[in-house]
């Protein structure tokens, strides 16, 4: 029976691979090991970690590597204090497989720490091709994997061309797009009052909304609060009722922060509910509700195609990723984001665009997982 060690440091993370996570646990022939670090621990970005208890998983490490400050030395430090405390962590679960989702920096902390002690690692989200810094750790952590499972075609031919064996690369989707699928089959209506949490007025969900989800782009550091100044003028032309999302802890998300405060503390637009995290199951049913999101998570270039929401992605944190005909490319420029989003809450909804799969991911890589040969020396196979 194989131990699967997934590590989680952040909500995209987690709804990166919990269907993953989900196969695995129920799977006949593996074993899941959860270890959760970074801001998944943290208050301050949702504390995510209650939600993956919440789903019943059991957590077998805590991995605290978060340093303060969410700057570029601070970004690199955290990376450097999760290669010293993992291994001692793997070195206790002893792991078969560890499974790294994407492009962050505790995924390269988890690769290079399982990499040096001969641990197989798998990659989901492989090949992809993005801005800021994301777009180098993903193609090095790629060279490093030993089981790819892309989630588009052009994302596994991608990791071809970086020399990767054939028969490692599994096209499988997104895992994402699992619960998408899932939640969108069998939930039509929200349980309680969602407004509860969070700060700001409660809004009329049945009425068009529009949502903000704009994360730091760690290659322009120390332009944050002017970019997310500059959607958030955009978003109070308009108009509409807003729910605007907290950023992730990258280096910069202390910048947007601070806009986001300075724009709240104005009080100029009341319709605005602000969020630290939520729930996947919210998040998806909002995404469907929502007359257009806004800012620069995947999310919208994922999710959004799958469900047909509309959405104004903005500045180059997406750049050159495989997007649907959903998306409206801008710069951080309120006219433009305000022109965009005018565009596409008059047009509606998009028809769904199956991009990064049909929502059997995560099935998927189990049984792969289950049983795939496993070489551990790696050769560039040109």
């Amino acid at each position: 029976m194989r131990k699967v060690c997934v590590v989680i440091g952040s909500r995209a993370n987690y709804s990166s691979i919990k269907s993953a996570m989900k196969a695995i646990k129920i799977h006949d022939d593996l074993t899941l090991q959860v270890v959760v670090g970074a801001s998944a621990l943290l208050d301050r970005y949702g504390a995510v970690v209650d939600l993956i208890e919440n789903d019943g998983f059991q957590i077998d490490a805590r991995l605290y590597m978060l340093i303060e400050g969410e700057t570029p030395v601070t970004m690199a430090k955290s990376t450097g204090v999760g290669l010293m405390e993992l291994p001692e962590i793997f070195e206790r679960l002893k792991p078969d497989v560890v499974l790294t989702v994407g492009d962050r920096f505790e995924t390269m902390a988890t690769t290079l720490a399982a990499a040096y002690m001969n641990i197989p690692i798998a990659h989901s989200m492989g090949g992809e091709v993005s801005g800021t810094i994301d777009e180098s750790i993903r193609h090095a952590v790629t060279k490093f994997a030993h089981i790819h499972f892309p989630a588009s075609k052009d994302a596994a031919t991608r990791i071809a061309k970086l020399g990767e064996r054939l028969e490692d690369i599994y096209l499988v989707g997104c895992p994402r797009i699992d619960l998408v699928a899932e939640i969108l089959a069998t939930s039509m209506s929200f349980q309680g009052n969602i407004f509860q949490e969070g700060v700001g007025e409660e809004l009329d969900l049945d009425k068009p909304f529009l949502m903000v989800s704009q994360h730091p782009v760690t290659t322009e550091y120390g332009t944050g609060e002017m970019q997310i100044s500059e959607t958030l003028s955009a978003i109070n032309m308009i108009g509409l009722p807003s729910i605007v999302l907290w950023p992730n802890s990258d280096a910069g998300s202390e910048d947007i922060a601070r806009g986001i405060r300075k724009f709240r503390e104005k009080k100029i637009c009341k319709s605005i509910h602000f969020f630290k995290n939520l729930p996947t199951n919210v998040y998806i049913q909002l995404l469907r509700k929502t007359a257009c999101l806004v800012g620069n998570s995947s999310s919208g270039i994922r999710e959004g195609a799958f469900i047909g929401t509309p959405v104004v992605n903005i500045g180059s944190r997406q750049h050159m990723r495989e997007r649907g005909s959903n998306v409206i490319d801008v710069e951080h420029e309120s006219v433009q984001i305000y022109a965009a989003i005018k565009q596409q809450v008059n047009r509606g909804p998009f028809d769904s665009d199956p991009i990064y799969g049909n929502g059997s991911a995560g099935i998927q890589m189990a049984e792969i997982l289950s049983k795939c040969p496993i070489r551990l020396q790696k050769t560039i196979c040109f």
